[in-house]
């Protein structure tokens, strides 16, 4: 991607015209991290809206027995730090790079600023928000309600809609957290998690391949586990 293009691929940006990203290039700024480093933390200040140019990164809580509970896995084009942005609280998760992980910056006041100039932006982030609350509210009720398989299938299908690309038919998915995030996904443990992938590979609904997975018929995969 060039560098100054990513903009045009992120949802809340999208249909802004080229002179208008430019601009917005202008006030952000560019910062790299590795992997594994920890990008923001739970209840700390939020001051700024995050772009992921390139890169992973994973969203997480600390549940109250102290264990790690990762809620989404962001990749590139998506943006996080939005809801201490507009409620002025403290930020709701932490969030750490997966891999080496590039990011977009925009303080405050700045995107605030945009939000008033440009109220398509905020139409485009209500969209984002909305879904994000529905996905959120699918999960919630899987953790809740379903047993160890059916959570590890609502997981597949999350990382299908987020990072998952179609390739002859099958949607795959490629670099893969490893087992111990998979099962803080799922709210289970990574021997669950290992156990349950072998189990849909018997069954012939997925296909196994060092860090990546084919989810063989989606619909069928959807049908079976939604």
């Amino acid at each position: 991607m060039e560098q100054n293009n990513f903009l045009t691929l992120v949802p809340i940006f999208a249909d802004l015209p080229i002179n208008e990203l430019e601009k917005i290039i202008k006030i952000g700024t560019k910062k790299k991290y590795h992997k594994n480093e920890i990008i923001l933390k739970e209840d700390e200040a939020g001051t700024a809206l995050f772009v992921i140019i390139s890169g992973k990164v994973k969203v997480s809580r600390t549940s109250s027995d102290n264990k790690e509970v990762i809620l989404t896995i962001l990749t590139e084009s998506d943006f996080f730090g939005e809801m201490a942005i507009l409620d002025g609280q403290t930020r709701s998760a932490t969030v750490t790079a997966l891999e080496d992980t590039e990011l977009f910056i925009i303080q405050r006041n700045d995107f605030l600023n945009l939000l008033k100039n440009h109220p398509e932006i905020s139409i485009v982030l209500l969209q984002e928000l909305t879904k994000r609350l529905r996905a959120a509210d699918v999960k919630i009720k899987a953790l809740s309600l379903k047993d160890a398989e059916g959570k590890v299938a609502t997981v597949l299908l999350q990382l299908a809609d987020d990072i998952g690309k179609i390739k002859q038919g099958k949607v795959e998915l490629d670099n893969l957290p490893n087992q111990q995030d998979l099962a803080n996904m799922a709210g289970t443990s990574r021997e669950t998690i290992s156990r349950t992938l072998h189990a849909f590979a018997k069954k012939g609904l997925i296909e196994i391949d060092g860090s990546k997975i084919r989810i063989i018929d989606y619909e069928k995969f959807k049908e079976l586990y939604n």
